[in-house]
């Protein structure tokens, strides 16, 4: 007998032990049997276990795999491991198995002709989940990015992002204000987060430059938005997509259907979680006075002025963007243009989370011409136009 082999054995022994010792003696997971020695015990055609139960004094309690017919199993069959050839496998917890189907008999749905920016998937690509109100389909918002930070080798979610151009991201400055270009990376397509089984995978890229808008004030979030430049462009795919942006500062779409997207907590105190798969939150764009005077009655009192840089959505009790969804973009329905959406804010700050007070947004129509600057600068076509 092998040393690996000796060691199942004793570990099967062991087991037996312990449920023979550790169960009372009249507990159903022990199975009265007769003795072998019984001369109704074996060859008997009326020894049937259902029918006929042992007699107090002619059996003895054992683990019921090792009862067979009402008799006691002596000769190991059905119990031992033969081991007629080599082991296959190295390891003991490990079974050969056949190889999975190769990947080229995988099905994949027909691609679509790519129809510009900001067309969101809302039945998913490819197949559909249920049941989940506030889970995103794969593939939904393809213009969803997730900013990584590199710690020693494991890549940590800091914040959300949105893609303008396929080498060009916007997210919120306080994401990244004094981060090294070098310890941060950029994924596209991501959905569910713990597993690379997606139908079209994620990509991921390392970025190149960081762009804080000038006027950025990092106490009050005044002109809280920020551009990252990649190394490279990702391949825009069905999962991966350009947003539309805003035409002009005053282009804020009060629409009752707007949607932010991201992976952080699904409340804002500590029994908050991280989500796993993308979540999405359909809010309603809230009128800058509304929005201000519920704002004042918090913490920060009559006199608080809401700044011009900032748009409000939300403010319905349990339905919020809350702590780790910074950066995220919040996307609005383009008016006559069904399916079509354009960023109208970057998740920035709140009072709260989940409550009647609305969230606060970067106001992206604001900060057109600044990107479009930008844009020029890095000698790229915008990608936002609709």
């Amino acid at each position: 007998m092998s040393g690996r082999s000796a060691v199942l054995l004793t570990l099967l022994l062991v087991g037996v032990i312990e449920i023979a010792d550790s169960v009372p003696e009249h507990h159903p997971s022990k199975i009265r049997v007769k003795r072998q020695d019984d001369s109704n015990a074996v060859g008997n055609s009326n020894n049937n276990f259902e029918n006929q139960q042992p007699q107090e004094g002619d059996c003895i309690c054992v683990p019921y795999y090792l009862c067979e017919n009402n008799t006691i199993i002596t000769n190991g069959v059905g119990l031992i491991d033969i081991r007629f050839k080599e082991e296959l496998c190295a390891d003991a917890l490990e079974v050969c198995c056949k190889k999975p189907i190769e990947k080229k008999d995988t099905k994949y749905p027909p691609k679509i002709e790519r129809r510009g920016c900001g067309f969101r998937n809302d039945q998913g690509i490819g197949f559909r989940i249920t049941g989940y109100e506030n889970e995103a389909q794969f593939g939904e918002f393809p213009w969803m990015i997730g900013l990584l930070m590199d710690k020693n080798g494991l890549f940590v979610y800091k914040c959300g992002a949105s893609l303008l151009h396929p080498q060009v991201v916007m997210t919120a400055a306080h994401c990244v204000v004094n981060v090294e270009p070098s310890t941060l990376f950029a994924r596209a397509g991501e959905w569910d987060t713990q597993t690379t089984n997606e139908l079209y995978p994620h990509q991921q890229k390392r970025v190149k430059e960081i762009i804080i808008h000038e006027g950025y004030n990092s106490a009050a979030l005044f002109n809280d938005i920020a551009l990252i430049l990649l190394e490279e462009p990702f391949q825009l795919d069905e999962n991966v997509d350009t947003i539309c942006l805003p035409k002009n500062p005053d282009d804020v779409p009060f629409s009752p259907n707007c949607f932010a997207s991201g992976w952080g907590k699904d409340k804002f105190e500590k029994t908050g979680i991280y989500q796993v798969i993308l979540k999405k939150v359909e809010l309603p764009i809230v009128h800058r006075d509304d929005c201000e005077n519920r704002l004042k009655g918090t913490r920060l009192g009559e006199y608080f002025k809401l700044h011009h840089t900032f748009v409000c959505a939300g403010g319905i009790p349990e339905r919020d963007t809350c702590k780790g969804d910074g950066g995220s973009p919040l996307v609005c329905p383009i008016p006559g243009a069904p399916g079509r959406y354009l960023q109208t804010g970057i998740v920035a700050w709140g009072i709260g989370c989940g409550t009647d007070v609305p969230g606060v947004y970067v106001n992206v129509a604001q900060f057109r011409e600044w990107v479009d600057y930008y844009m020029q600068r890095f000698n790229l076509q915008p990608e936002y136009v609709y």
